[in-house]
């Protein structure tokens, strides 16, 4: 019986062994001899296209609609967002891209609107409690006990 050892050096910049996979495609070639395919070996190649990406803020217009629905900007918003996908869905970008901007717009200031009304009307009570409690202190207020 003919045993013969390997030893099989790693690459000079490399801390790693080689892996069980590299050192049996080596075995393999070694024993049985570079594949004698008379055909080249043929590749496919796939182009995609690169699709502009068309944002249409549906959902954010959804969401201005339900909750912070000033001066109608939320539902405007989600039509100009509906539209936009119409548009993308047929193919034309460059309206879609129109509605969409549209869309966002309205939804920004949907927004703002939104956030606005809402700290103000968390504001504007506690700021109508502390003034009723100075002036009743102050003694401009005085408290009546007569009933009708």
């Amino acid at each position: 019986m003919n045993h013969t050892v390997q030893t099989f050096f790693t690459p000079a910049g490399t801390d790693r062994p080689p892996n069980y996979e590299m050192l049996k495609e080596e075995h393999e070639v070694a024993t049985l001899g570079a594949p004698h395919n008379p055909v080249p070996p043929t590749s496919t190649v796939i182009h995609i296209q690169s699709e502009t990406s068309v944002p249409d803020h549906v959902i954010w217009s959804l969401f201005n609609t339900l909750f912070m629905n000033s001066c109608c900007l939320g539902f405007i918003a989600f039509a100009y967002s509906v539209k936009s996908r119409d548009r993308k869905m047929v193919d034309d970008l460059t309206g879609a891209q129109a509605y969409a901007s549209t869309a966002k717009c309205l939804n920004i200031w949907a927004l703002i609107l939104g956030i606005v009304t809402t700290i103000l009307l968390i504001i504007i009570p506690i700021l109508i409690l502390q003034a009723y409690q100075i002036f009743r202190v102050s003694g401009l207020i005085q408290k009546t006990d007569t009933y009708l």
